[in-house]
């Protein structure tokens, strides 16, 4: 008889693990709290305008490919590698088009931003590295067991600490390096992709900008939400069942084992469960009487964000897919975040547009903006305020960019602030990643993808290691799988 595994949520994460263990052999059922599935990432339709809610940077497809190569039969799943990488607007006017891959980075930075071409080589070259030498033993694997310690990739990753900018900002690190304070501001950014202050987290995460820096952002056919869809569908074709606004209310547990969920109080059995839920949530609300990790939970939060999602009856050709309009002072943006708890006045602004590259997403005469601001968590602000104070100011922000009031245009519009994004995905205080990486060794103590004390209880998805995105959420369930093959030891 099958082995039963509850996979709690269905992101990314979930939804790969979900695939893996059906793969291995489990009867598998996945629970979602919300009427959709996809967590973060799903889409809504305003009028004519089709917005991806949640990520809309993709990167390593391979990963997906991966997946959907576990299915039972064919999963169509298009993408490209977009032509330029981002569009950079900074405050004094200049714009920036930054190209794809090792070569168009280099020649935006020496070109547009006159850095040594010997200092960007050299810069790219190192995060290329460090992402060589640090995926096969933080990313595909972590640490968190004795038998992971015995990777022979291990001995060269130890051996470049020196390399990787541990013991120094990112910020730090990137000014080390470089001479142009526009390109410092482009390079600190990445931080943002765990919801970070690169004036605090290491220079270590600077790996992150090593994927769209030396190869690039790719677009999915369909938009976001095809990843998502896809694997849906191959998860189906495993045998997969998909429950609905069906939201697990406990995780069961007796004498250190899991033995189910209850959900619309039901008990359903299970001798796995995969949580893909925030792991704050998990703990604090799941897992009545079960001591929480508190030296990992009590870390400082990541950000959260306030999203636009804005129906425009005009297209802008100054804007690409992804553009970033930066603050004027980067640093007191980040320290409005995360020491003040408010929104600088002047914020960094990320629009995506999708139907630049998929024209059914908008209207045939408009496009569709998802307009992002970081924030910082919810702390009881007056959220409706700040949000309609924010809108002013980004409309502002665009007239100065663009040369034209955006405001008119604006058909359609839908907000999420940290409230919305805390009760749609159960994200402590909004908070998008879970942990912030603000110091040195928080990216090491992030939740492991196994229990401490309950045998059976594993986790996937951004709050957890490895941490925030879709390739690592991937990663993770990889991991999941691979801790399930030893616990089990044969018995699937």
């Amino acid at each position: 008889m099958k082995k039963h595994a509850v996979v709690i949520g269905s992101g990314i994460g979930g939804l790969a693990s979900a695939i893996r263990l059906a793969h291995a052999g489990f009867d598998v059922s996945v629970y979602e709290k919300n009427a959709v599935l996809g967590g973060k990432v799903h889409s809504k339709t305003l009028g004519a305008y089709r917005f991806d809610m949640g990520p809309s940077v993709f990167t390593e497809p391979h990963l997906v490919d991966e997946l959907l190569g576990l299915a039972s039969k064919p999963v169509s799943f298009s993408y490209s590698l977009l032509p330029e990488s981002c569009r950079y607007f900074f405050s004094d006017g200049q714009q920036i088009v930054l190209k794809s891959g090792t070569s168009g980075t280099k020649a935006s930075l020496t070109n547009d931003l006159n850095e040594d071409p010997i200092a960007v080589e050299s810069y790219l070259e190192r995060i290329s590295k460090n992402y060589r030498l640090l995926r096969p033993v933080f990313i595909e694997s972590s640490l968190h067991r004795w038998s992971d310690w015995f990777n022979r990739a291990l001995v060269p990753a130890i051996l470049n600490i020196p390399f990787y900018g541990l013991f120094q900002s990112m910020d730090r690190w990137a000014k080390k390096r470089f001479k142009n304070p526009k390109t410092v501001q482009m390079l600190n950014r990445f931080a943002t992709y765990n919801g970070s202050d690169p004036y605090q987290t290491p220079g270590l995460l600077s790996i992150i900008g090593h994927l769209e820096l030396n190869i690039g952002a790719f677009f999915p056919e369909g938009g976001m939400v095809s990843i998502s869809q896809s694997l849906i569908e191959a998860a189906k074709s495993l045998g997969v069942s998909f429950y609905e606004e069906s939201p697990v209310s406990e995780i069961k547990h007796e004498r250190g084992r899991v033995s189910g969920v209850c959900v619309k109080g039901k008990a359903i059995p299970a001798d796995v469960v995969v949580c893909n839920a925030d792991v704050h949530y998990v703990y604090e609300t799941l897992l009545p009487g079960i001591k929480p990790p508190s030296r990992i939970l009590q870390q400082e939060m990541s950000s959260s964000a306030i999203v636009f999602y804005w129906g425009i009856k005009k297209k802008f050709d100054a804007l690409g897919v992804h553009n970033i309009l930066f603050a004027e002072d980067y640093e007191a943006e980040f320290n409005a975040i995360f020491k003040e708890d408010r929104i600088l006045s002047d914020p960094t602004v990320y629009i995506h547009i999708s139907s630049k590259m998929e024209p059914t997403d908008a209207a045939s005469y408009g496009e569709n903006w998802f307009v992002m601001v970081n924030a910082p968590i919810d702390r009881g602000q007056d959220w409706p305020s700040i949000v309609t104070e924010l809108r002013q100011q980004v409309l502002i922000k665009l007239q100065k960019q663009l040369g034209e009031d955006v405001a008119p245009w604006i058909e359609e519009e839908f907000v999420n602030d940290p409230t919305t994004l805390a009760a749609q995905y159960n994200g402590k205080a909004g908070s998008i990643y879970g942990n912030s990486s603000n110091s040195k060794m928080a990216a090491f103590y992030r939740h492991p993808n196994a229990a401490f004390r309950l045998k059976g209880l594993y986790f996937s998805g951004v709050t957890v290691h490895p941490g925030g995105g879709i390739p690592l959420a991937i990663q993770g369930a990889k991991i999941v799988e691979r801790m399930v093959h030893a616990d089990f030891k044969g018995a699937i």
